[in-house]
C-alpha cells in the first residue's frame, strides 16, 4: 500500500457520542414540544452536519434548524460532548500507526472547538497532526468541504496517498467528492450495505485492521 496520509471522521469511528449527541437532540427538540422516548431513534443524527438532520428528519425550516442547532450547543458545549467514551483499541491503532509513520487527521463535521476538547479529554489529541472540522457558523459542514479545507491546510499532498476512514455514507461521500479512497468501519452508526453502496473501497470490522492498510 502506498497511503501516508490518514484522515478520520469523530463520531462513530473513533468515539461512541450516542449519549451526549442524543441528549443534546432531545434538549433541542424539547423546545418544540418534540418529546422522543426512545434515543435510538436518534441514532441518525450521529455522523452528518446538524442543519441537515432537524430539516431531514424532522422538517425544520433553514430559520428553526439555526435555533434547534443552539439549543442543542446549549447542553452539548456543557454536558454532552463528554457524555461519550472511545471505542476499543482505538489508541492502539492510532499508535501503529503514528509508529509506520503515518500523518493523521481528523475530518469531522463537529465544529473545531469541540473535536478540539473531545480529542484532548480523551488523550487523543497527540496522535494528531491536523485537525479539520466544521465552522460553528456553519459555513463548512459538509463532509466534503471539511476535507476539501483540510487537504489545503496540509499543503495539498498527494490524493493517491490519501485514505478517509468513516462510518457513515458522507464520510465515503466526502472522500469520493475529492478524490480519495475511502474505507468504512463496522464498529459505528453506519451499515456494511450503506458503506458499500456509497463506495467503500475496504470495509473494515476492527480498528485493528486500520494500520494493515499502510
Amino acid at each position: 500500500m502506498s497511503f501516508k496520509y490518514c484522515l478520520f471522521d469523530l463520531d462513530g469511528t473513533l468515539t461512541d457520542p450516542a449519549i451526549g449527541i442524543t441528549n443534546s437532540v432531545m434538549h433541542a427538540l424539547e423546545k418544540y414540544d418534540i418529546h422522543v422516548a426512545d434515543r435510538s431513534e436518534l441514532y441518525p443524527f450521529i455522523g452528518p452536519p446538524l442543519d441537515y438532520s432537524f430539516k431531514t428528519f424532522y422538517g425544520f425550516s433553514d430559520e428553526q434548524a439555526v435555533q434547534a442547532i443552539k439549543y442543542y450547543r446549549e447542553y452539548f458545549s456543557v454536558t454532552g460532548l463528554f457524555e461519550n467514551k472511545v471505542y476499543d483499541g482505538i489508541p492502539e491503532m492510532l499508535k501503529a500507526l503514528k509508529d509506520k509513520g503515518v500523518t493523521i487527521a481528523l475530518a469531522t463535521s463537529k465544529p473545531y472547538e469541540f473535536s478540539v476538547r473531545i480529542l484532548e479529554h480523551f488523550d487523543l489529541m497527540k496522535y494528531f497532526d491536523h485537525v479539520g472540522a466544521a465552522t460553528m457558523d456553519g459555513r463548512i459542514s459538509k463532509k466534503a468541504d471539511v476535507i476539501s479545507n483540510l487537504l489545503n491546510e496540509m499543503g495539498a499532498p498527494g490524493k493517491d496517498e490519501i485514505m478517509m476512514v468513516g462510518d457513515r455514507y458522507h464520510d465515503i461521500e466526502g472522500a469520493k467528492a475529492n478524490s480519495l479512497k475511502s474505507a468504512g468501519v463496522l464498529w459505528g452508526y453506519g451499515s456494511k450495505e450503506e458503506l458499500q453502496n456509497a463506495g467503500a473501497e475496504y470495509i473494515l470490522s476492527e480498528p485493528s485492521e486500520i494500520p494493515e492498510l499502510f
